[in-house]
């Protein structure tokens, strides 16, 4: 159940990188690099939230679980 509502955080987070990304598109100088590299932070934030929520209920830890049983 976690990894499925990992999701909605993931989506969102997924979202602001790309808004960060077009953003950085329209700049230019030393403000671009930086955008693109927190676009990049944002990505991996993004990527790392569905890992949680698979490892959370692969293991039995979910704490969603406990809540509807």
């Amino acid at each position: 159940m976690c990894f499925l509502i990992s999701f909605m955080p993931a989506t969102t987070f997924a979202v602001i990188g790309y808004f960060v990304l077009f953003s950085t598109s329209k700049i230019e100088g030393p403000t671009r690099k930086f955008g693109r590299i927190l676009a990049i932070w944002v990505f991996i934030v993004a990527v790392l939230i569905p890992i949680g929520g698979a490892i959370l209920t692969l293991s039995g830890n979910c704490p969603i679980d406990r809540l509807v049983q």
